[in-house]
């Protein structure tokens, strides 16, 4: 399978979208190959092409959360910007979602979990506070990984562009750029990024960190489950979950023996 049966190029050398009931059924490894030198903006580019209106994005509204979501609505200007927000993020982080909602014009989609905050603490407890990783992964179950699974299904999502880095933790170490997670594919377009390449683009398109960079995080997500970067930490992703895991769930395999890697698990 060759590149250019995957997308429509015009004449001005431009992407153009074409339209699928359902997704097409590609050769990763050759797809992979064929787009291991692309640039970010063309791995979107391609993205849209393959996958039309089925493609969407998410978003934690984490600490370089702007590179992402300034990056793909360049190129698709109204894709949808799913957003899982647990009930127990910083006040900061729903200012600076309505920051970047606003500048960027975000077609933002808010999931939740079915269960609200207080009804999972008076059924389940404080999860997050029981410093073990099977109470940890219950809490990003109900919280994270059920809304976003709803998500996809019912934006019929077809692939699923995240900004994951392999700087991050050791699962993203091993991804590749086109992937699939429980039948949709995952692009990932900045995943061989590192933390200068994230400063220089934030840099020419004057677009805001976090305001918690400023506190010394280098990654944020709920209040309770996460901490400034200390000298003592080997990986940023120490400072979230108490360090007992790296991943929240999202960006892992769900198949039942891949679900027990949620305590290596993702936001």
């Amino acid at each position: 399978m060759s590149q250019q049966s995957l997308i429509k190029v015009n004449q001005n050398g431009q992407y153009g979208r074409q339209n699928f009931t359902s997704p097409p059924k590609l050769d990763l490894e050759v797809v992979n190959q064929e787009l291991a030198q692309a640039d970010a903006h063309t791995l979107v580019k391609w993205g849209y092409a393959t996958f039309g209106e089925g493609l969407v994005m998410s978003t934690s509204f984490g600490i370089q959360a702007a590179v992402m979501l300034h990056l793909v609505t360049t190129v698709v200007p109204n894709i949808p910007v799913i957003w899982v927000d647990t009930g127990y993020l910083p006040a900061e982080t729903y200012r600076f979602a309505e920051e970047l909602t606003e500048r960027l014009r975000l077609n933002l989609k808010v999931y939740q979990s079915s269960i609200s905050p207080a009804r999972m603490e008076a059924l389940h407890g404080r999860l997050w506070a029981e410093n073990n990783a099977d109470a940890l992964n219950r809490y990003d179950q109900i919280r994270k990984v059920e809304p976003m699974q709803r998500a996809l299904k019912e934006l019929g999502a077809k692939a699923w562009l995240a900004g994951l880095r392999k700087d991050q933790t050791d699962h993203r170490k091993s991804l590749n750029r086109i992937s699939q997670q429980s039948g949709i594919y995952k692009i990932l377009p900045i995943l061989t990024w590192n933390a200068r390449d994230i400063y220089q683009y934030l840099t020419a398109y004057n677009l805001p960190y976090h305001p918690f960079f400023d506190l010394g995080y280098t990654t944020v997500g709920d209040w309770h489950s996460s901490r400034p970067l200390t000298a003592e930490d080997e990986n940023e992703r120490d400072t979230r979950f108490h360090g007992l895991k790296q991943e929240c769930g999202l960006h892992l395999p769900q198949t039942d023996g891949q679900a027990q890697s949620l305590d290596s698990s993702s936001l």
